[in-house]
């Protein structure tokens, strides 16, 4: 397996400020997916990220390849639902985690 920075950008600086009903639906199904790759262990870790120059979201997975992990992104229903968000995948060569989010007792 492989460990991949999925960072979801949104279709505006704005965002979600200013998000339309029809994005915060989205976003509903956006959370709903991701929950499920959080339980079934493929997502790390994932959630939003509120910078000085907007927001946007990140996810942490554990892939067999970026193709795979590609692919996690792509079915991501907020991507689906073409609102003008976007996904940029990068690797990462390793991770550290904390033992207890390693699943060890301290």
């Amino acid at each position: 397996m492989a460990y991949f920075h999925l960072k979801l950008v949104p279709p505006r600086p704005s965002f979600p400020h200013d998000a339309t009903g029809e994005e915060m639906a989205a976003m509903q199904q956006h959370a709903t997916y991701w929950r499920q790759h959080a339980s079934a262990g493929t997502a790390i870790v994932v959630g939003p990220v509120f910078a000085a120059d907007g927001a946007f979201g990140i996810a942490i997975v554990d892939a067999e390849d970026a193709d795979a992990a590609k692919a996690l992104g792509d079915a991501d229903p907020v991507l689906l639902a073409e609102l003008g968000f976007r996904t940029e995948i990068s690797p990462m060569p390793s991770i550290i985690l904390r033992p207890s989010a390693a699943g060890n007792s301290i």
